[in-house]
């Protein structure tokens, strides 16, 4: 692993993933190519369901690929009692992902996203 994928690895597990809601977080793109944390890391409860998160996910990144050139920013479905939140990295077809409960308080977590989402796009760019 580089170190521009290391030091995304620790704002997704140290950043992220200490949030009591968010439940699993990735940086990731279709067919969930990317930086994506040991899924032990990852709250116990959506490991039941994670092979339909990810296939759902897989569809959305479809969405993602064909829009972001027109300035999609964000994407959020509901699955069950799951939110799933795209923060989309610009001019790209990657996302940063996080999986919270429904019920979560969706605007501290976009606070957080977003922190998180400026400083993954300062990093990558940081050549």
């Amino acid at each position: 692993m580089d170190s521009k994928e290391a030091r995304i690895l620790k704002i997704l597990e140290e950043d992220l993933l200490r949030l009591e809601d968010i439940h699993a977080c990735m940086v990731a793109r279709k067919n969930l190519e990317g930086i994506v944390p040991i899924s032990e890391n990852f709250k116990r409860e959506i490991l039941d369901i994670w092979d339909v998160l990810q296939n759902t996910m897989n569809e959305f990144f479809k969405i993602i690929e064909h829009y972001s050139k027109y300035g999609l920013d964000k994407v959020y479905f509901e699955l069950g009692k799951y939110d799933v939140m795209f923060f989309i990295l610009p001019g790209s077809d990657t996302a940063l992902v996080a999986i919270v409960p429904a019920l979560a308080n969706r605007g501290l977590l976009e606070v957080e996203m977003e922190n998180a989402r400026r400083r993954i796009i300062e990093i990558i760019e940081s050549g």
